[in-house]
């Protein structure tokens, strides 16, 4: 069976090793068999960057890069610019009237994020209802599965009560509900330790990290307090080191080995930490030899990125006939 999938990135930085597990590693796989849109949101990346949109327009590019460095292939996944679509602007409007500011605010990934901001009263109304223009952006292109982590699940939800209030108010199935696919890998953690690893939080490695980068970085984990002596045993649950050899080591059995030797004792953490570095190493060098690359040639990623805008454009918009149709207000093409 083949899906239609939308998922994307906001424009507000260069991506890293927690979109890599999380999303960007399942995208390259969906591409061989299902029908693929890749959204960069330079839009919602606004919703909290109002004041420094340089911050978004510098990044865009580099999104591109990130996407053709990891694989996804032009020629599979159409990769496009979400401000160059007008269409999901105005499918926004439409569906904005079909949600309550209290139902907004009850979101608890808006809610998370408010929070984390240090929004209070100062949250911009762009900002409050991203979850409106996300449920545009999926509608416009029929997805029926989205990729995603746990956190953003409320989103989808939101979506699919538009999408079922908008047909019920019609009288006719015009928007389609979706489905979440969830990551095999749940979310990686930041490099401080202070919850998941995000750009805003800096605690990031990049998919352009280079190897003095990477080393550091990996070095500076933390992995169990109480584990001061090699042969003291060790707790694996909520060390930083295994949750990366979990997400990144291929050899499954060596990991399982790993883990019951440092319960029991006698292994060491620069043991663990370098056998995690080799796997980072190996899998960030050709990543970040590609990215480089490509972003010699920015003539070539604007190509790209125009080419599969214009696709894009010609779906939502047919998109948004079906809705304006739907809602009466299709005047100007009886005519």
């Amino acid at each position: 069976m083949s899906y239609t999938i939308l998922t994307g990135d906001r424009a507000t930085g260069s991506l890293h090793l927690g979109h890599y597990v999380g999303s960007l590693r399942q995208r390259v796989e969906l591409q061989q068999q299902h029908q693929q849109t890749v959204l960069v949101a330079d839009l919602q990346g606004l919703t909290d960057n109002g004041n420094n949109p340089q911050k978004i327009s510098t990044n865009v590019l580099n999104l591109v890069a990130d996407y053709l460095a990891v694989g996804i292939d032009p020629q599979k996944t159409t990769i496009c610019l979400q401000s160059a679509l007008p269409a999901l602007a105005e499918l926004t409007m439409y569906y904005l009237n079909l949600v309550s500011v209290a139902r907004l605010e009850r979101n608890p990934t808006v809610k998370s994020e408010i929070i984390e901001k240090d929004f209070s009263r100062s949250l911009p109304a762009g900002f409050l209802v991203y979850p409106v223009s996300q449920a545009a952006d999926i509608t416009a292109f029929g997805a029926t599965h989205v990729p995603v982590g746990e956190d953003q699940l409320p989103m989808l939800e939101q979506t699919n009560e538009i999408v079922r209030r908008f047909n019920r108010i019609v009288g006719q199935q015009v928007l389609t509900e979706c489905q979440p696919l969830l990551s095999n890998v749940s979310r990686l953690p930041g490099l401080d330790g202070q919850g998941k690893m995000s750009k805003s939080r800096g605690n990031t490695i990049t998919l352009g990290a280079d190897a003095d980068q990477v080393h550091k970085a990996v070095m500076s984990m933390f992995t169990d307090p109480g584990h001061l002596n090699v042969s003291d045993p060790g707790r694996v649950e909520g060390n930083m080191v295994f949750t990366y050899l979990d997400a990144f080591c291929d050899d499954a059995v060596l990991v399982a080995d790993l883990k019951e030797h440092y319960r029991r004792g006698g292994l060491g953490d620069m043991k663990i930490k370098r056998l995690l570095e080799d796997c980072l190493q190996s899998l960030l060098e050709p990543i970040r030899t590609r990215r480089a690359d490509y972003l010699a040639d920015k003539g070539e990623l604007l190509r790209i990125l125009q080419q599969g805008t214009r696709c894009a454009d010609q779906v939502s918009r047919q998109t948004l006939g079906r809705v304006k149709a739907a809602l009466g207000l299709d005047f100007f093409s009886l005519s």
